[in-house]
């Protein structure tokens, strides 16, 4: 089985080719990054995370090839975008700064009021972790970004927290499993920004996102997603669903499924939780510690 041929058509690795990444992110998508940059349909980021993990670019070498594009920019649009770009590059900095002084935190909750979370149990979720992992959950958002993931080694920064948030909360699986999913699939595996990412989704790391903020991943895929191109592409047993069903199938009529050739359980699965019921679930546990 050619397991990386996704990888091998995707990137190319060493210090040419990120040099030429950050150059084509200079003339060809920074103008449109700050209010483009959730849109996995579009390519306006860098790409240029496993080049900086790998050291083939440094994060002062990309700065500096920024703020000399800016300085003989023409565009308005540059400067803004330059402007969140940085603010990312300082991020991925500060993730290796928490790494530095919390080393247990790849394991452990920074906040110690998580340690008395109470998780599903592996038998119970072990099913669900692989319907996860395989991008069989049947909601479309999460399964294409789980499989552009095991394709190509990388996925979008916007659905990198859909599919960890649906994970966690959702699906009530502790988040070092999905931290350990990531650590085996991405080419830009890095520890620090692996760990304050997963961390600040379950609500348990430095900064993180409050317990309660648990992402709708159909309202995420049809506010980033709108026109459906990124869902296709990764999931193309929908391909043939119009925008309006597109990112919930399983809220459409049957019959109307059936004249654009879909049936749940049969091509694409029925989602594996319930959204609202899982929500609420979720906020009831995490409730639990807030104090």
């Amino acid at each position: 089985i050619a397991w990386d041929g996704g990888i091998a058509r995707t990137w190319t690795p060493g210090e040419a080719a990120a040099h030429a990444r950050i150059d084509r992110f200079c003339r060809e998508a920074m103008s449109g990054y700050a209010a483009g940059r959730d849109r996995p349909d579009q390519v306006l980021t860098s790409l240029l995370s496993p080049h900086l993990h790998f050291g083939e670019i440094t994060p002062v070498q990309a700065l500096a090839r920024v703020q000399r594009e800016l300085a003989s920019a023409s565009q308005a649009g540059l400067h803004g975008g330059a402007e969140v770009y940085e603010r990312e590059l300082y991020w991925r900095e500060f993730a290796h700064h928490v790494l530095y002084h919390f080393p247990k935190t790849p394991e452990q909750p920074m906040n110690e009021r998580f340690a008395g979370f109470v998780w599903r149990s592996s038998k119970d979720y072990a099913d669900d972790l692989r319907r996860w992992q395989r991008g069989q959950t049947g909601v479309p958002i999460v399964d294409a970004g789980m499989r552009q993931l095991w394709t190509t080694g990388w996925m979008h920064n916007r659905v990198r927290m859909i599919v960890a948030s649906y994970l966690v909360k959702n699906l009530l699986i502790p988040w070092q499993e999905g931290e350990r999913w990531f650590w085996d699939t991405l080419v830009d595996a890095d520890l620090a920004n692996n760990t304050l990412g997963w961390q600040w989704v379950a609500g348990c790391g430095d900064d993180a996102a409050p317990y309660f903020r648990i992402f709708n991943p159909v309202t995420q895929s049809q506010k980033f997603d709108p026109e459906g191109r990124y869902l296709r592409h990764w999931v193309p047993e929908l391909g043939k669903l119009p925008d309006k069903i597109l990112h919930a199938p399983w809220m459409a009529d049957a019959g109307l499924l059936r004249q654009h050739g879909l049936t749940l359980g049969q091509q694409y699965p029925r989602p594996a939780v319930d959204l609202g019921e899982s929500r609420a679930r979720a906020l009831e546990a995490f409730a639990r510690i807030k104090g």
